[in-house]
């Protein structure tokens, strides 16, 4: 049998392999042809985006780990190439695979805003609030073109209706013209992730998302236009970032942020080979390291997926983060006044009047 040739990484990507999923009968891997090619001379990955469109569009879950009931994503799959995103195993539903796939084949819901404005209409639905970036992020790169999210935001601040939005996007920025006034009657928040506040770190970690120095700069722009901003130092990985949870947390401080949260790194289904796998090519003198400390904070495992410990693991490790998480934020006056779900008001929402509805006697 032939020898298959070692992944090698991308310019640009996350991912350093492109592994078929775990629902694919087949596997494919790529062998030598005796053809000495550079990586240098490989056509450069390029992002494809496939229309979708849907026949619902919020999705609800019941989890008691996570602080909303409704989440909206634009899109699937995710360009900014976060190796570490768990997000990732989902992609093996589209039978795609969750490396590379993940972040060059994009599927995007183009009817999303229309679909959204006529769940919102219905006799039964009851307002909660909605989260936008619960899976991937709402304002990666192809939102630029696309503006499936912008779309989305104007049906929910036509319907007076509560979003929460999570980004590591810059672009969010673009639309404080409809978060401003939502804003300012309790209607959004916005949150940041911010991973690290090292460059070149985060070039290989999450390779086509904002710099730190810019996510920075949006907390700022963002309090500054009314916009209740808090920080997601997440995820946090031990012996690579782990040791800047106090320094983000202090930076988004400063920048006007006024809640923030953690999470320890999650590795679930093909997610675990694939940081494994990024770990020896881009940080060979930490993965053992890394992937022991991960195991004392997983139960022996490199993921572990209960509820109440999945964000958090277990152990010393784990504990002596959630203290550190705690005290610097205690110090910074970080959470003081502020709820998981920035305090959103819901008793405002109102469906807008459309052609050939009934008025209202009151």
């Amino acid at each position: 049998m032939e020898q298959a040739l070692p992944p090698s990484p991308r310019k640009g990507r996350g991912a350093v392999s492109n592994p078929d999923g775990r629902f694919e009968s087949k596997s494919r891997f790529a062998v030598h042809d005796g053809w000495d090619i550079d990586d240098d001379d490989l056509p450069p990955l390029r992002t494809h985006v496939t229309d979708h469109p849907c026949k619902t569009v919020i999705s609800r879950n019941a989890s008691p780990d996570i602080p909303f009931e409704q989440s909206i994503n634009p899109y699937q799959g995710c360009e900014h190439g976060c190796v570490y995103c768990f997000a990732r195993p989902s992609h093996s539903y589209l039978g795609l695979s969750p490396g590379l796939d993940f972040e060059t084949r994009i599927t995007a819901k183009p009817n999303a805003a229309e679909t959204l404005a006529r769940e919102l209409r219905h006799p039964a639905y009851k307002p909660s609030p909605i989260m936008l970036g619960a899976n991937t992020d709402p304002y990666q790169p192809i939102e630029r073109e696309r503006g499936i999210t912008r779309e989305i935001l104007e049906v929910l601040a036509a319907h007076n209706h509560p979003v929460a939005i999570v980004t590591k996007s810059a672009l969010v920025e673009r639309d404080l013209d409809i978060l401003g006034p939502m804003a300012s009657k309790g209607l959004a928040g916005v949150g940041v992730s911010v991973t690290t506040l090292d460059g070149a770190l985060a070039r290989t970690l999450e390779p086509r998302a904002a710099a730190p120095a810019k996510r920075l700069r949006t907390i700022r722009r963002l309090s500054g236009a009314g916009v209740p901003v808090s920080v997601l130092a997440a995820p946090m990985i031990p012996f690579l970032n782990d040791h800047e949870l106090e320094r983000i947390l202090s930076a988004a401080k400063d920048a006007g942020a006024t809640g923030a949260g953690y999470i320890l790194l999650r590795l679930p289904r093909e997610l675990k080979d694939l940081f494994t796998e990024w770990l020896q090519t881009h940080a060979p003198g930490k993965a053992k390291h890394v992937l022991n400390n991960l195991r004392q904070n997983r139960d022996g495992q490199l993921y572990v997926a209960d509820f109440g410990i999945r964000m958090t693991g277990t152990g010393e490790m784990a504990e002596i983060l959630r203290k550190r998480f705690h005290i610097a934020c205690k110090n910074l006056g970080l959470n003081a006044e502020r709820t998981e779900d920035f305090d959103l008001d819901t008793t405002q929402f109102s469906p807008p009047l459309m052609p050939g509805d009934q008025l209202s006697f009151f």
